[in-house]
């Protein structure tokens, strides 16, 4: 059995050596199960892509993303991803997948409007995976189905770092699905990071579904482009949204602790409402846009699962920075020098 640092002592390189060691060995299981358990093929993405196509992700739709001209391309302008979310889609019509076979990319991204935090850094990975999956399978049932199975591997990864390096598993032995209206109406007076928070201290690991489209209040939960998941759709549980986010309660820090957003994707329909309840219909006009509206891309499900939060998860880790290389601010590198926690 190895040993990793205490979190109460600055580690020292041999420890800090250890963690990497582990980061890699926790990246490598979860990548194992996730591939098996979702019958995925592993593949090669971008760093960046062309600005004006539509593939590159909105997220929220306020982040700005990095971007630079191309001088062998007569200085036409690329930016680096936020994530791959249509990209995937694009590269299943492309390799031919079949249905219920999907792919899984190592993703690496640049965010510099995210704010710092002890889980928030401005370089971003996460594994990316997208399935093709039926026409029929548009709802919440397979939704639900496809987030056991990748719970069944995070319970599956986190045993088998317990047996590697002592670290005794705290997930439940299923995660519970909960509606953002349910959750709203069972604590109406909060503000949706504290529903998320009281949700996943008394569950352990919760499903958060139907994140974007607006609620009974009038409000949403929380930001989602309109163009990769669908949050407008009804289905079968009497609301609406096919996607959500997978939260975890995180021991060491003692809050909510959000490790994938993921969904079924966004029909031409969906695309076409979501897009004019954004305000946005121009970018029907956009190529990834068009190739959807024709029906030219396949079904699909699909999400991102943060690496550096699965590592920090894995590994009971108390900030992002113990888990992955990223620039900080000096005064944050300080505090975590006298807190005894080493950046890497």
């Amino acid at each position: 059995m190895k040993t990793l640092s205490s979190p109460l002592a600055r580690p020292t390189a041999a420890e800090l050596l250890a963690t990497e060691t582990a980061i890699s060995f926790v990246k490598d299981s979860f990548a194992r199960e996730l591939v098996r358990r979702l019958h995925l093929v592993k593949v090669s993405s971008p760093i960046a892509v062309l600005d004006g196509t539509g593939i590159n992700d909105d997220l929220n739709g306020t982040e700005r993303p990095v971007g630079f001209p191309i001088k062998a391309l007569d200085e036409q302008r690329a930016v680096v991803v936020h994530s791959l979310a249509k990209w995937k889609r694009l590269r299943l019509r492309e390799l031919g997948i079949a249905a219920g076979r999907g792919l899984l990319t190592d993703m690496r991204a640049l965010r510099p409007d995210e704010d710092y935090s002890p889980i928030h850094s401005i370089y971003v990975d996460q594994w990316d995976w997208e399935k093709h999956m039926l026409p029929e399978q548009r709802s919440i049932s397979y939704l639900k189905e496809t987030v056991e199975t990748i719970y069944e591997a995070l319970k599956s990864t986190e045993q088998q770092v317990g047996e590697e390096f002592g670290i005794v598993p705290v997930l439940p032995t299923s995660i519970t699905f909960i509606h953002a209206e349910d959750l709203l109406r069972r604590y109406p007076t909060l503000t949706p990071k504290q529903r998320e928070h009281e949700a996943a201290r008394e569950y352990g690991a919760v499903f958060l579904m139907g994140i974007g489209g607006e609620l009974s209040h009038g409000e949403i939960h929380d930001g989602r482009a309109p163009d990769y998941d669908d949050w407008s759709s009804e289905n079968e549980d009497g609301h609406r949204g096919l996607n959500g986010d997978i939260l975890l309660w995180n021991p060491v820090l003692q809050t909510s602790f959000e490790v994938s957003s993921m969904g079924i994707r966004v029909d031409k329909v969906a695309l076409a409402r979501q897009l004019a309840l954004r305000g946005c219909p121009e970018r029907q006009e956009l190529a990834f846009h068009r190739l959807l509206l024709a029906d030219e891309l396949p079904q699909s499900i699909g999400g991102g699962i943060g690496q550096s939060r699965v590592c920090m998860f894995m590994l009971r880790k108390a900030h992002i920075g113990e888990v992955q290389v990223s620039i900080w601010p000096e005064a944050v590198r300080e505090e975590m020098v006298g807190a005894g926690v080493g950046l890497l």
